[in-house]
Order: structure tokens, then C-alpha cells, then sequence
């Protein structure tokens, strides 16, 4: 499994992840299976969202004699009344919740502490109210019951001012080609309205948000890569050839993504996931395929590489990346990253076979300008 850095955090975390959102409700055996098989894969990072306290004791039992081995991002935020989980802002009933959900987990600290779903200007203003979530949070960190502080959200502009706050070191946010062509709140609904438009870029206020996080340190971790399963109730002809190996190369391919979390539900959506681990390049390169799709995302780089082999050896996909973070910011991370590349963007000869083989119509040759005027400056 390789492994990426979780920004700032220093922490390495697999760049597959578990979300276990779908694991509440499935008996003991199979939470153990499930965990316990993505472990012996090399998955090291799962994400853990509910209250319910089933679904937590059987997450404890399966990490028994595995926690110095998982990083775990512990939701903070919710709680359960009368069965039924619903959101909660209140700082001494989470602060609670929380306690439990450590208690049948097995553990005394989350690695990261993760403030969940603020989607709403004034849920992420009132986190940091005397008294609110926020102080919450770095009161448990403080406590060491937790090393680090995330965001969950899944609208760009909210989740982008919690980022440049200072306040948080990871964020937890939609990552797939459907909602990334998405304006404002992304919604598993929104891709059965959007369906079929098929010249589409992508929303620039969610590629700004990647970039920032890149730019900050911040751990960015994509969630629904499979835009909570709707990509597989799809015609064929509206998916295209997208698989989940295709879904997790775009969502890994994105500036700024330190890991992304799939949700499984059992052994088999578990192995279909796994498949990443030994797939081929030529099995991982989605350009051409999220071209035929619904979502063509036209105009935009997505780093896909499909418009290689360059001439003069560049990599064309990595080296744009690159230079989308350094618009929000260049640090000495950024330039060895740039560095190590096997050519510059100031070695272009502008021949213009890379914007032909572009699924997506970019024209190429500017950007790489663009590029070496940042990076090289």
C-alpha cells in the first residue's frame, strides 16, 4: 500500500482508506472480517461516523490488538436518542458522546477528532463560539484524547474558510468527477439532475478548495469516490467505462489528497476496492473513460496523463498540478516536489501532441507556460 503523508499532521496514512459509514447494521463477524482483512492489506486509516453503540463495539472488537496500527478519525458532533443518530451542537452532550465512543472503541485518544458536517456558514461561525465545538475540540486534544483536529463538509465555500482559519489539519470532503462538477452543496440527489450533461468543467470553487488544502498542509481525505454508490445504478452509457479502480485513480489524481475512504459494507465491496492495490496503469487511467461518461468535465486538467508520452519527457499531468498549488501558495515542499520531476514545463516545445490526445479538450500549451512562470520564477 503506498502511503501518503496526512499534511501537516506528519502522519502516513494509506492512500485507501475505510469509511465504515456502511458498516452499521452488518453482524460482528463480518465488521471483523472487513476490518481485519483491509489491515492485513496494508489499510491503515478508518473513518468512524456514527454513535450507535452496536456498530462501535463491533469496530472495537475488530480493532482489538490493532490499534497501534490504524489511524483513527473519530466523528465529533452527533449522538443517539431513542435509536434514531441525529447532529448535535452542543458541547457537553458531545463531549460525552465522544467519551462513549472512545470507551467501546477500545481506545484512549482518536488520532484525529473529526467536527462533522458543517455544510451551513453559521454551523462552521458557531464552532468557534465560547463554549462551541471547536472548543471542544482542542480541549480533547489538549487532554490528549485526540493529536489532531478535522473539518467534515460537503460544501466548497464553508469547508474553504475553515481551512484558511488556521484551525484545522484535515478535511474530510466529496471527491468524484459527478460532484466535482457540482455548484454548492454536493449531493448524492444533485447527480440524478445533472445526469447526461456531458461538457461540463469543473467547479472552480471546489478545485480552489483542493488546491488551498495542498497549499496549507492540510490532510485533504476524499470521501464518496463512488458518490455513495449512485455511479453503479447508472445506465452504462451514462457510467461509461468508470469502475472503482477508475474512481479512486481521479480521486487520488487530485491536488491535495493525502487519502480516500470508500465505504464497504462487506467482504466483496471490500475486495472491489482492494482491486486498486494491484491494478495496472493502464487500469488506473480513467481520462478516456470519464470522457465517455456523463461527466466530461471539458476544459479542465483532471491530471489524468492521458495526453502523454510528451516529447521532451514531461509530466504533464503532475507538473499542472503542482502549478495549481503554487497559485495559492509556493512553499520549499513545492519546489523539491517540482524538482524531482523528470523535466520542467520551460523545456514545452509547444509541438501541441498533448492537447490532442487530451480527452477533455485542454489546450495544454499555456498552462505549461503558466506553469513555468510559477515554478521557476
Amino acid at each position: 500500500m503506498n502511503r501518503r503523508k496526512l499534511g501537516r499532521t506528519g502522519l502516513a496514512v494509506g492512500e485507501i482508506g475505510i469509511g465504515t459509514e456502511y458498516l452499521h447494521g452488518q453482524p460482528r463477524e463480518t465488521v471483523v472480517e472487513v476490518v481485519r482483512g483491509a489491515v492485513e492489506r496494508g489499510i491503515n486509516y478508518f473513518d468512524i461516523l456514527w454513535a450507535y453503540p452496536d456498530y462501535l463495539d463491533n469496530l472495537g472488537a475488530a480493532f482489538a490488538g490493532l490499534r497501534d496500527r490504524v489511524t483513527l478519525a473519530v466523528h465529533l458532533g452527533c449522538t443517539v436518542s431513542n435509536g434514531q443518530y441525529r447532529l448535535s451542537r452542543d458541547a457537553s452532550e458531545c463531549g460525552r458522546v465522544f467519551a462513549d465512543m472512545l470507551a467501546r472503541l477500545g481506545t484512549d485518544h482518536a488520532d484525529i477528532i473529526m467536527v462533522q458536517w458543517v455544510d451551513k456558514e453559521d454551523d462552521y461561525t458557531g464552532l468557534a463560539d465560547e463554549g462551541g465545538l471547536l472548543t471542544l475540540a482542542r480541549s480533547l486534544r489538549d487532554q490528549g484524547k485526540a493529536r489532531f483536529i478535522g473539518l467534515s463538509s460537503h460544501v466548497a465555500p464553508v469547508a474553504q474558510a475553515a481551512m484558511l482559519s488556521g484551525d484545522f489539519d484535515v478535511l474530510m470532503f466529496p471527491i468524484n468527477p459527478a460532484f466535482d462538477t457540482l455548484p454548492g452543496r454536493s449531493h448524492i440527489e444533485g447527480l440524478d439532475a445533472e445526469t447526461g450533461a456531458r461538457s461540463r468543467g469543473v467547479n472552480v470553487e471546489r478545485r480552489r478548495l483542493y488546491q488551498t488544502c495542498a497549499a496549507e498542509g492540510i490532510g485533504l481525505v476524499g470521501m464518496k469516490p463512488f458518490g455513495g454508490g449512485r455511479f453503479f445504478q447508472l445506465a452504462e452509457d451514462e457510467r461509461g467505462a468508470l469502475n472503482p479502480v477508475k474512481l479512486l485513480s481521479y480521486a487520488l489524481s487530485q491536488a491535495g489528497v493525502s487519502a480516500v475512504v470508500p465505504g464497504v459494507k462487506n467482504r466483496g465491496e471490500l475486495e472491489s476496492v482492494l482491486a486498486f492495490l494491484s491494478a495496472s496503469a493502464e487500469e488506473k487511467e480513467f481520462g478516456e473513460a470519464l470522457a465517455d461518461s456523463a461527466w466530461r468535465l471539458e476544459g479542465g486538467c483532471v491530471y489524468c496523463n492521458h495526453c502523454l508520452p510528451c516529447p521532451s519527457g514531461i509530466d504533464i499531468g503532475q507538473t499542472l498540478r503542482l502549478a495549481a498549488v503554487a497559485e495559492q501558495d509556493i512553499s520549499p515542499d513545492l519546489r523539491d516536489e517540482y524538482a524531482a520531476l523528470p523535466a520542467r514545463a520551460s523545456d514545452c516545445t509547444e509541438c501541441g501532441s498533448c492537447s490532442e490526445r487530451c480527452p477533455f479538450g485542454v489546450d495544454v500549451v499555456p498552462h505549461m507556460q503558466r506553469a513555468a512562470s510559477l515554478l521557476e520564477g
